[in-house]
């Protein structure tokens, strides 16, 4: 019982946010693990994750049934759920997974903007903990297990500056690494393996083409990036433009 009550206590408080230049350089390390070839596939686990799970959830929403969620150490997943074929439940499904990432990241953006860094851990926690029911290979287990492990232990033991260094990290690479897939898919599409990719069981579904759907997930994930630099950043816009229009005058 204390130790619930404590881990509540953790959860309710609120953190001031890091100085503006600490977030910055945060996003930077984010953004090198995206851009890095060698740290990408690790990062794209990440992702990975938070797409299936979106999967997921947008399934058990939609009224279908949710069978259970393999991840495999290519980095690829796949969210097996039954009903109907096609259809609004369907479009929802298969839609959710490349928004995911970046609605995650716009939730945590909000979370940390309210000083709720650390209560944004423990809600990840849960949600993997949930997650980890759906899992239906080895693998996926491993790796669900090693991301509630590693919270778990950043949660309890690590001091309050970590723990806020982490959430903004976790929340910089949702969003910036979530238009990558999408760029991804939209380079191979004509590779034979891609042809059962979410943009092309849409296309399928709806007769819109695989490369619009693409389009607009790349849309929508980079106008969730701004809308995160917002929230993480305040007034970031605003500091460029002077510092460009003290240029301009220089």
């Amino acid at each position: 019982m204390e130790v619930i009550q404590e881990i509540l206590r953790r959860a309710l408080s609120v953190q001031p946010a890091p100085a503006p230049e600490v977030i910055v350089i945060i996003a930077v390390v984010a953004a090198l693990a995206v851009l890095i070839r060698p740290v990408w596939p690790v990062t794209r686990l990440l992702v990975t994750v938070t797409h299936e799970g979106a999967h997921g959830v947008a399934a058990l929403l939609s009224g279908r049934r949710l069978h259970g969620i393999r991840l495999h150490s290519d980095t690829s997943g796949l969210t097996l759920s039954s009903g109907r074929p096609s259809g609004p439940g369907m479009i929802i499904m298969l839609a959710a997974g490349y928004l995911g990432p970046a609605l995650v990241g716009i939730g945590a953006a909000l979370l940390l903007a309210a000083g709720r860094g650390v209560g944004l851990l423990w809600l990840l926690v849960i949600l993997l903990a949930l997650l980890l029911l759906q899992i239906r290979n080895f693998y996926g287990l491993l790796v669900v297990l090693g991301l509630g492990a590693a919270l778990v232990a950043i949660t309890w033991f690590a001091p309050p500056t970590v723990q806020s260094g982490i959430a903004y990290l976790i929340t910089w690479l949702l969003l910036i690494a979530a238009p990558k897939p999408v760029l991804e898919l939209i380079r191979h599409r004509h590779r034979p393996e891609i042809q059962d990719s979410d943009a092309h069981q849409l296309a399928r579904l709806t007769r819109i083409p695989a490369i619009v759907w693409a389009v607009l997930f790349l849309l929508a994930n980079v106008a969730g990036l701004a809308l995160g630099i917002g929230f993480l950043v305040p007034g970031l816009a605003e500091r460029i433009g002077a510092l460009l229009a003290a240029a301009g005058a220089g």
